[in-house]
């Protein structure tokens, strides 16, 4: 029997497809503006779209196989190929992020050198506004929905496009600077290239340090779990939480932790117990969280 994809599925692979259109026509318009209008900045405007473009293939691809059920394999499900997609992203972000500090440290260069440098075409700069506004709402349409389905995927996806949107303000500084002023000023497209390059390396660095922390196993906030004790003791018969143990799987979380409860407790009674309180997690986290509870008696002096 042919298995659909789930509605959360679904939302990302629409939200993916979506900015997969975009990117492709924008990659393709600001290219050829870049070219035709004799802007390099453009030109590497274009480039990160075509970035976008990957990332949204590597998205769908691993997005499909987060999606699978656990098997025997993998007890835990497969939801870790969305942290490796994430990572991949943020890798993706890092790359452009260092090439467009390459590429504008040598036009900076060469205008200092007081060579010769092109000056843009109107064209360059209406691509760059329509760059900045379709990208904007692509960012808050994926952003939203990132969040909603809670994908690190989809919402690492939706940065990129923030900083694509990013990139195109600071080529139509550039532009305009060039284009009005000429001369000396054309050195204001590489300044502010490497500006937006900087905030594009910081979501980099910040997407990755999120993506190898859920790689390694760690542990949710404090305040997280301090809420998770709150949940699993509003009980009265159950006491002395402890060896709580926390992960991110993917979009989901597992918990693990033992309770104390009255030894003479009956083993229906107890098991009634815990699945209350596994009802009160999911309830709180979402129907994917994996709950583990030891129980174990309350020892008498």
């Amino acid at each position: 029997m042919h298995r659909q994809p789930s509605d959360r599925v679904q939302k990302i692979y629409r939200v993916t497809l979506v900015g997969f259109a975009v990117n492709l026509l924008l990659s393709l318009a600001k290219l050829a503006a870049g070219i035709f209008g004799r802007s390099s900045a453009m030109v590497a405007d274009a480039v990160h779209s075509i970035s976008d473009f990957a990332t949204d293939c590597v998205v769908l691809f691993f997005v499909r196989l987060s999606a699978k059920p656990k098997d025997e394999g993998h007890d835990y499900g497969h939801g870790k190929y969305e942290t490796v997609a994430s990572i991949i992203i943020a890798l993706t972000l890092g790359a452009v992020g260092v090439g467009i500090c390459v590429d504008s440290a040598q036009k900076i260069a060469a205008v200092i050198r007081g060579e010769l440098v092109d000056r843009p075409e109107f064209v360059a700069l209406v691509a760059a506004v329509v760059s900045i506004v379709a990208k904007e709402l692509l960012y808050r349409y994926t952003i939203r929905v990132g969040k909603a389905t809670e994908s690190p995927a989809v919402v690492a996806n939706a940065w990129h496009h923030r900083s694509d949107a990013l990139s195109s303000v600071g080529s139509l500084v550039g532009v305009a600077c060039a284009y009005t002023l000429g001369g000396k000023w054309i050195v204001a497209d590489p300044i502010a290239a490497i500006v937006v390059a900087a905030m594009i390396l910081k979501v980099a660095v910040d997407l990755l340090r999120k993506g190898f922390n859920e790689l390694v196993e760690s542990s949710l906030p404090s305040d997280v779990e301090e809420e998770i004790i709150e949940i699993v003791t509003e009980d009265a018969a159950i006491s002395h939480p402890h060896n709580l143990r926390t992960r991110r799987i993917g979009a989901n979380i597992a918990i693990e932790v033992h309770i104390r409860v009255d030894g003479d407790m009956s083993v229906r009674e107890s098991h009634s117990l815990t699945e209350s309180i596994e009802h009160r997690l999911r309830k709180r986290f979402g129907e994917g969280t994996m709950v583990a509870i030891h129980v174990e008696p309350i020892k008498i002096v």
